[in-house]
C-alpha cells in the first residue's frame, strides 16, 4: 500500500464527499458530520490532529494539493500586447488617418494620362508616396506607444493586486505550533484558528467555538448574523466574515471547490456566455432590440432577445424548463422599471469628473475646427481651380482632396487630448508605486488623488496615534495603588493566583508574547495588544501564563463571552476542580465596577463593595490613571458552587443558564484595576502640526475613556491651548444630534462637528454618523472631503462612507481592510500625511500637464485653421502634427506626471470639492503663452521669408518639395513647445521654473531625447517629414524664439492674477454638475432600454474618444478583482447581482454577491446624497455592511421603521441562510440577469439607512 510521510496515501474521505458535506447547513450539517463518525473521526480520515494540526512536511503538503486542490482561484488571463494594439487601433480618428494615408499612397502610384503635365513634376512624383507612408508609420508609433502604456499599467495593477492578496495571512496550527501562513497556502486538513474580524479563506467544519457569529450575507444575502457552533451549525464558508467570537476549524474545501470558488467558476462561465450573447445581439435588427426595450420599460417583465431566452447553465444534470428560460423574476423587472427614475450615474472622483467634461468640450471644439478646415480648403481649391483658372476636372485632383482631408483629420488628432487620461493614469500609477515605500498600500487608485483634497481626518487613537505597544504601568490591588509593577510577594497568595489565572485563561489563546528575534530586543506582542499587556503583567509577576493555559486548554471552557462593542468586556467560564464553575471577566473599568458587589481589601480580606467605595475608587484611582493617558482595565470573577456557598459565591443545583448573561455577570468580586500605557508615537505631533498647517482638521474618534482621550489628544497636538473646541462622549454626542423623536438631524450635526475635536467612548455607529454628517454638510464653502482610519470590523461602514478610508495593516481586521481604500502597512498616522502630499502632487501633476497641453492645442489648431484659410495649406503638415501630438501627449505626460512631491505642497490649503480645475493663474499662463507663440508663428508665416531672406513657402504647388520657410515655422513651434514644457512645471505663479528640474531624471531625459529627435527630423527628415535642412543661423533663430517663451513666462507671472476676472477659471462648482458629462463619456449604450439615447453625432464622437475612455477605465478597473469585467458593456447585468439594494435578484438566497464579487468593495468618490424614489414596492433588506453587531435584529428593525420611510410592505418570506440554492439554480439566476440593468452598487446605499444607535453604550477595544 502506497504511503506518504508514513501514512496511507488514500484518504478516508473523497473530494466529492467533502463537497457534498459542505452543502449542508444547520442541524443537517451536524447530522452529516455524525454520519462520518463526528468531527474527530473526520480529522482522522484527513490524517490531521485537532491539537497538533498537519505535520508540515513538504511531501504531505504536495500530496494534499494534488488530491484536494490549492486555495487559489485562477485569475482571468491578462490581455496580450497584441490585443491592446488591436484595441488602440479601434480609435476612429486613427482609422480615418490610416484610410486617408492608404488612399494617398494609392493615388501617388496612380498615373493617369495627363498631356499637360510639366516635365519637372515627374521628378517630384518619385517622392509622392513618402507622405502617405510617413503618416502610416506615425500611426503605428502612436498605436504601439498607447498599447505599451496600457500593457505596463495592466502589469502594474496585477502586481499591486497580488501584493494585496499576498498581504492576507491566516493563523493555522502546524506541527503543534500556531503559525501565520499566506491564504494561498492553506490546505484541506489544516486546523485554522478563526477570530473576530476574519474574512474566512476556505470552507471548514468547526472543532470548537466560543460565541461565534458569522455574517454570511456575501453568500446568502441574509444580513442577520448566523450563530455557529459544533452542535448548532458547524459549517463555516469561505468569503464570509466572523463578526463575533472565536473558534477552531478543520479546512474541508479550498480554492475552486469552496463555496466562494464554486460561485466564481459559475460566474466566469456566465460571463463568457454573456460575451458570446452580446456579439450575437449586435446582429439582432435594431427594430427587434427597440421592441424588447419597450417591453422592458413597461415594467411587465423584461424579455431577452430570442438568442438569450432558452439558455441556462445546466449543472448536475438538472434541466430548466422552457417556461423557466423565458421567465425573469419579478424583482428584475421592477428594478428595470425603477431604473430611469432612480438614476444610474456612475460616481467618480471629482478630478475624473472634471477631466472627462474638459476632454469632451475640447474634443467638440477640435472636431468643429477640423471639419471647418477641410471644408474651407476644399472650397478654396475648387474655386481657384475650376472657377478662376477654369480648368477641367482631372483624376489627379483626387490627390489634392485626400491631402486636404488628411490635414483636417490631423487637426482633430492634435485637438483630442487623449494624453489627459494617460497623464492621470501615469501620475496615479507612479504615485501608487512610490507610496508603497511610504507605507501606503493603495487599493483604489482614485483614493490617492482624493486624498490631496482632504479637509478633515477622523483618526482612531490606538495604534494610529499611539504605538500600539501596550504595557501595564500602574495597578490597584488590595487597596494598594502601585506606580511601579508589584511582585507576587507583595500580593496575598490567593488573590495573586486568581489574578494570574483570570488573565491567562480569560484572554484569546491567539494572544501571545514571543521573545525578540535577537537577544536584547523587546518581546514581540502577537494578537490583541491589550491582552498582551495583561499577559506581560502576569510574566512580570513571575508566573508563566502558558503553563496555566496548558492545564486548561480551550476545549475545557464551558462558555466564552467574547468582547464586543456593547459588552466592552470579555468573560470565560471554566469548571472548578471540586465541582461547579468559575467565571473570569475583564473589561473597561467603569463597566466592570458597576457589576461588582465585592472587592479584596487590605491583606486580601473580602469586603462588600458599596456604591460610595465605587465612586471613591473611580475618583481616586481610575480618573487619575485616565488623566495620565492610561487605559484602565478591571479584572473580576464569580464562583458557582453546588454545595454551601460563601458570601461572594452563588449556589447552583444544575448547570446555570449561561444565555442569561445579565444574571451571570452580576455580583462579581473585583480582583484588580490596572492602568495600561500606550505611548504616543514620537512622529505623530509633528505630523498633526503639518496637517493643521495644510488646512486639514484632525479629529480623534476613540472608544476609550474621555480623560484618557483628552490626555492623548493634548499630547498629540489635536487640542491646542486657546482653541475653541469640543470634547464629547458618545452618549452626549447622540443627545445633541438627535431630535425629540430620536432621529438624527443634519442641522443639529452642523452645530457640533465644526468644533468637535475628540469623540470618546464612541461606538462604530457614532463614527459612521459623524463621518456622514461632515460629508453631507453644506456649512463650509468648499464642502468637506473626509478621510477616516479604522481597524475593527464595525468600522467598515464608516470606512466605506468616507471619501478615503484608511485601514490598519497590522492591527486591522480583514473586514476593515476590505472596506478601505488605502492600507497603512505600518499603522502610523504620519503615513497619512505622506498620502496627503502624494495626493496633492497628483492633482498638481495633472494641472501642469493641462497647462502645457492646452497651450499646444490652442496654438496648433489655430495655426492649422488660419493657415488653411490664408495660405490654402496648413503650415504644419500632417506628419509634423503627429510628431507634435506625440511630444505633447505621451512624452510630456510621462515627463510632467512623474514630478516628485515637495514639502511646499503642505503649505497651502486643500482644494476642496468645488475648486476650479484650471485656476486663473493657469489660464493666464495658457493664454499668455498661446498669444506669444501665435504672434511668432504668424509673423514667420507672413514676413519670415523677408526677414530671414529665404524663399517663401506660401502658395506652393501641391507636389512641390518642402521649403526652408515652412521648416523654420515647424521647428520654431516645436522649440517654443519644448521650452514651454519647462514653464509648465510651475502652476502657482512661482518665478523660478528651473528649481528642482534636475531632481526628476525622467523629465530631463525625455526633454533631451525630444530635442535630439527634433534635430534629426529637421536635418534628415526630408520628404518624409516635409522638412528641409536648416543652416546654423536659422537654428539659432528657432532656439532664440524658443528661449523667448521662458522670458515671456516671467512677464506673464508679473501680471497680478487677482485682477483677472473669475470667468477665466474653468471647472468651478460642485461635482454633481459634471455627472452629465460623465454619463455622456461613459455610458456608450450601457443598456438597450436607456430612455435618453445619445444622438447619432454624439455616438460617433464618443466612439472617437475610445482611447481616452479606455485609459479612464483603467483607473477604475483596479476597483474590482475581476478587473476586466468592468470594461465590458455586458457587465452591467452583474451590477444588479452586486447591488443589495437594487432588488436585482429579489429575495433569492444568492442575491447579494457583494463581498465575493468585489473584494475591493467597489469604492467610489464624490458622494452626494441623492433622493431615490420607490416607484414600485420592493423588498429592501438591510444591506449587509450596515448591520452592526452591537444591535440585535429586532432593535435594528424598530430603528429602521423610525428612521427611514418604508415602502408598502410585501409579505415575502425571507429565505433561511441554511437553504443555499443548488448550482443549477444559481446558474439559472445568472442567466436571467443577462439583460443589461441600470443597477449600480454605490456607496449611497449606506446613506439610505441611517443607523440610529441610541443606547449610548461606549467602547474600549480590548
Amino acid at each position: 500500500m502506497a504511503t506518504i510521510d508514513g501514512r496511507p496515501a488514500q484518504y478516508g474521505i473523497s473530494l466529492k464527499q467533502l463537497r457534498e458535506l459542505m452543502e449542508h447547513r444547520g442541524r443537517e450539517g451536524v447530522a452529516k458530520i455524525g454520519e462520518f463518525g463526528g468531527i474527530h473521526e473526520l480529522c482522522k480520515k484527513l490524517y490531521t490532529s485537532p491539537n497538533e494540526g498537519l505535520s508540515g512536511s513538504k511531501a504531505d503538503e504536495e500530496h494534499r494539493r494534488e488530491t484536494f486542490g490549492s486555495n487559489i482561484i485562477p485569475p482571468k488571463p491578462p490581455k496580450t500586447f497584441l490585443t491592446l494594439v488591436w484595441e488602440a487601433l479601434q480609435d476612429v480618428t486613427l482609422i480615418i488617418l490610416e484610410v486617408a494615408a492608404l488612399v494617398s499612397l494609392g493615388l501617388s502610384f496612380y498615373k493617369p494620362a495627363d498631356e499637360d503635365a510639366p516635365l519637372l513634376q515627374e521628378e517630384e512624383e518619385h517622392h509622392g508616396w513618402i507622405e502617405g507612408l510617413a503618416i502610416l508609420i506615425s500611426v503605428i508609433v502612436v498605436v504601439i506607444v498607447t498599447a505599451f502604456n496600457d500593457y505596463s499599467k495592466e502589469r502594474q495593477f496585477r502586481g499591486l493586486q497580488s501584493r494585496i492578496e499576498g498581504e492576507h495571512k491566516f493563523s493555522v496550527i502546524r506541527g503543534g505550533e500556531v503559525c501565520q501562513i499566506s491564504v494561498g497556502d492553506i490546505l484541506v486538513g489544516d486546523i485554522a484558528q478563526i477570530k473576530y474580524g476574519d474574512l474566512l479563506p476556505a470552507d471548514g467544519c468547526l472543532i470548537q467555538s466560543n460565541d461565534l457569529k458569522v455574517d454570511e450575507s456575501s453568500l446568502t444575502g441574509e444580513s442577520d448574523h448566523v450563530k455557529k457552533g459544533t452542535d448548532v451549525d458547524p459549517m463555516v464558508l469561505s468569503g464570509t466574515h466572523v463578526m463575533e467570537g472565536s473558534g477552531k476549524m478543520i479546512v474541508t474545501a479550498v480554492g475552486v471547490n469552496s463555496q466562494a470558488g464554486i460561485i466564481f467558476t459559475l460566474l466566469g462561465a456566465a460571463v463568457d456566455e454573456q460575451e458570446a450573447e452580446i456579439k450575437k445581439m449586435k446582429k439582432v435588427p435594431f427594430f427587434n432590440t427597440f421592441m424588447y426595450a419597450k417591453t422592458g420599460e413597461s415594467g411587465k417583465g423584461t424579455q431577452a432577445p430570442p438568442q438569450t431566452q432558452h439558455q441556462a447553465v445546466h449543472s448536475e444534470g438538472t434541466k430548466s424548463s422552457e417556461s423557466e428560460g423565458n421567465h425573469v423574476p419579478q424583482s428584475s423587472s421592477s428594478a428595470t422599471a425603477a431604473a430611469p427614475e432612480t438614476g444610474h450615474k456612475k460616481e467618480k472622483s471629482v478630478l475624473q469628473a472634471k477631466l472627462t467634461k474638459l476632454a469632451i468640450q475640447i474634443g467638440y471644439a477640435g472636431s468643429t475646427i477640423a471639419v471647418l478646415t477641410v471644408i474651407i480648403l476644399i472650397i478654396q481649391f475648387c474655386f481657384k481651380t475650376f472657377v478662376i483658372d477654369e480648368k477641367p476636372w482631372k483624376n489627379t485632383y483626387a490627390n489634392n482632396l485626400v491631402k486636404h482631408l488628411i490635414i483636417g483629420v490631423t487637426v482633430l488628432v492634435v485637438a483630442v487630448p487623449e494624453g489627459l487620461p494617460l497623464a492621470v493614469t501615469l501620475s496615479l500609477a507612479y504615485s501608487v508605486k512610490k507610496m508603497m515605500k511610504d507605507n501606503n498600500l493603495v487599493r483604489h487608485l482614485d483614493a490617492c488623488e482624493t486624498m490631496g483634497n482632504a479637509t478633515a481626518i477622523c483618526s482612531d487613537k490606538t495604534g494610529t496615534l499611539t504605538t500600539n505597544r501596550m504595557t501595564v504601568v500602574q495597578s490597584y490591588i488590595c487597596e494598594k495603588l502601585c506606580k511601579v509593577l508589584p511582585t507576587l510577594n507583595d500580593i496575598p497568595q490567593h488573590v495573586g493566583n486568581l489574578i494570574t489565572m483570570g488573565i491567562s485563561v480569560n484572554s484569546a489563546y491567539t494572544s501571545n508574547i514571543m521573545a525578540g528575534k535577537n537577544p536584547g530586543d523587546l518581546p514581540i506582542q502577537v494578537g490583541n495588544k491589550t491582552e498582551c499587556a495583561l499577559l506581560g503583567f502576569v510574566q512580570a509577576l513571575g508566573v508563566k501564563y502558558q503553563s496555566i493555559r496548558d492545564e486548561i486548554p480551550e476545549d475545557k471552557f464551558t462558555r466564552v463571552y467574547t468582547f464586543n462593542s456593547v459588552r466592552k468586556s470579555m468573560g470565560t467560564v471554566i469548571p472548578r476542580p471540586n465541582g461547579g464553575y468559575r467565571l473570569y471577566t475583564k473589561g473597561a473599568s467603569e463597566i466592570i465596577m458597576k457589576k461588582c458587589s465585592f472587592i479584596y481589601g487590605h491583606e486580601g480580606t473580602l469586603e462588600k463593595f458599596t456604591r460610595d467605595m465605587q465612586e471613591r475608587l473611580i475618583r481616586e484611582v481610575i480618573e487619575p490613571m485616565a488623566c495620565d493617558g492610561l487605559r484602565t482595565i478591571s479584572v473580576a470573577y464569580r464562583d458557582f458552587v453546588p454545595g454551601k456557598a460563601a458570601v461572594n459565591e452563588v449556589h447552583i443545583d444544575g448547570e446555570p443558564n449561561w444565555d442569561d448573561e445579565e444574571n451571570i455577570m452580576t455580583n462579581l468580586t473585583c480582583l484588580c484595576v490596572v492602568g495600561i500605557e500606550d505611548p504616543v508615537r514620537p512622529e505623530v505631533p509633528d505630523a498633526i502640526r503639518k496637517c493643521q498647517r495644510a488646512g486639514i482638521t484632525v479629529r480623534m474618534v476613540t472608544g476609550d475613556n474621555i480623560n484618557t482621550a483628552r490626555s492623548i489628544a493634548s499630547k498629540c497636538g489635536i487640542l491646542r491651548p486657546n482653541d475653541d473646541f469640543l470634547i464629547l462622549e458618545g452618549k452626549e454626542f447622540n443627545r445633541r444630534i438627535r431630535d425629540s423623536n430620536g432621529d438624527i438631524q443634519q442641522h443639529l450635526i452642523d452645530k457640533v462637528w465644526p468644533k468637535l475635536r475628540v469623540l470618546a467612548r464612541s461606538s462604530p455607529t457614532d463614527k459612521y454618523t459623524l463621518v456622514k454628517g461632515i460629508i453631507d454638510s453644506t456649512v463650509s464653502e468648499n464642502r468637506e472631503v473626509v478621510a477616516v482610519t479604522g481597524d475593527g470590523t464595525n468600522d467598515g461602514p464608516a470606512l466605506k462612507k468616507a471619501d478615503v478610508g484608511f485601514a490598519m495593516g497590522i492591527a486591522g481586521t480583514d473586514v476593515a481592510k476590505e472596506a478601505s481604500d488605502i492600507i497603512l502597512t505600518d499603522d502610523n498616522f504620519s503615513s497619512i500625511v505622506k498620502a496627503v502630499m502624494w495626493g496633492r502632487n497628483v492633482y498638481d501633476s495633472i494641472a501642469k500637464f493641462l497647462q502645457f497641453q492646452l497651450t499646444v492645442n490652442v496654438v496648433a489648431v489655430i495655426v492649422a485653421f488660419i493657415g488653411a484659410c490664408a495660405v490654402q495649406d496648413s503650415p504644419l503638415k500632417a506628419v509634423q502634427m503627429l510628431w507634435v501630438n506625440l511630444i505633447m501627449d505621451t512624452l510630456a505626460s510621462l515627463a510632467l506626471a512623474t514630478e516628485l512631491p515637495t514639502p511646499d505642497l503642505l503649505l497651502r490649503k486643500p482644494y476642496g470639492r468645488t475648486k476650479p480645475l484650471i485656476s486663473r493663474t493657469m489660464m493666464k499662463n495658457i493664454l499668455g503663452q498661446a498669444l506669444y507663440q501665435l504672434v511668432i508663428i504668424f509673423g514667420l508665416l507672413f514676413v519670415g521669408d523677408i526677414i530671414l531672406d529665404i524663399e517663401s513657402g506660401r502658395g506652393q504647388e501641391l507636389n512641390a518639395g518642402p521649403t526652408q520657410h515652412f521648416t523654420i515655422i515647424f521647428n520654431t513651434f516645436v522649440m517654443m513647445t519644448l521650452f514651454n514644457e519647462i514653464n509648465a512645471r510651475k502652476i502657482h505663479g512661482q518665478r523660478n521654473v528651473i528649481e528642482g528640474l534636475f531632481t526628476n531624471p525622467i523629465f530631463y531625459t525625455i526633454w533631451i531625447f525630444t530635442m535630439i529627435s527634433q534635430v534629426l527630423i529637421i536635418q534628415y527628415g526630408k520628404m518624409a517629414f516635409s522638412t528641409k535642412a536648416l543652416s546654423l543661423d536659422q537654428w539659432l533663430w528657432c532656439i532664440f524664439f524658443g528661449i523667448g517663451t521662458l522670458v515671456w513666462g516671467q512677464l506673464i507671472t508679473s501680471v497680478p492674477t487677482r485682477k483677472l476676472p473669475k470667468i477665466l477659471s474653468w471647472g468651478r462648482g460642485h461635482p454633481e454638475e459634471y455627472t452629465d458629462a460623465m454619463n455622456l463619456g461613459e455610458e456608450r449604450f450601457d443598456s438597450i432600454d436607456s430612455d435618453k439615447k445619445p444622438r447619432a453625432g454624439q455616438i460617433l464622437w464618443i466612439r472617437g474618444l475610445t482611447r481616452l475612455q479606455t485609459q479612464l477605465r483603467v483607473i477604475r478597473a483596479f476597483r474590482s478583482t475581476l478587473e476586466d469585467l468592468n470594461e465590458r458593456r455586458s457587465m452591467h447585468s452583474l451590477h444588479s447581482l452586486r447591488s443589495p439594494r437594487s432588488g436585482g435578484l429579489g429575495g433569492h438566497p444568492l442575491y447579494n454577491f457583494n463581498h465575493l464579487l468585489s473584494p475591493n468593495y467597489n469604492k467610489q468618490q464624490s458622494k452626494q446624497p441623492k433622493s431615490q424614489p420607490h416607484p414600485q414596492p420592493q423588498l429592501q433588506p438591510l444591506p449587509s455592511d450596515i448591520s452592526y453587531i452591537d444591535e440585535d435584529p429586532q432593535q435594528q428593525q424598530q430603528q429602521q421603521q423610525r428612521t427611514s420611510p418604508q415602502p408598502p410592505s410585501i409579505n415575502v418570506s425571507a429565505p433561511h441562510p441554511s437553504t443555499l440554492p443548488s448550482f443549477s439554480e444559481i446558474a439559472h439566476i445568472l442567466q436571467q440577469q443577462q439583460q443589461p440593468s441600470h443597477c449600480n452598487n454605490t456607496k449611497n446605499e449606506i446613506q439610505q439607512q441611517t443607523p440610529t444607535h441610541s443606547n449610548g453604550q461606549n467602547e474600549t477595544r480590548i
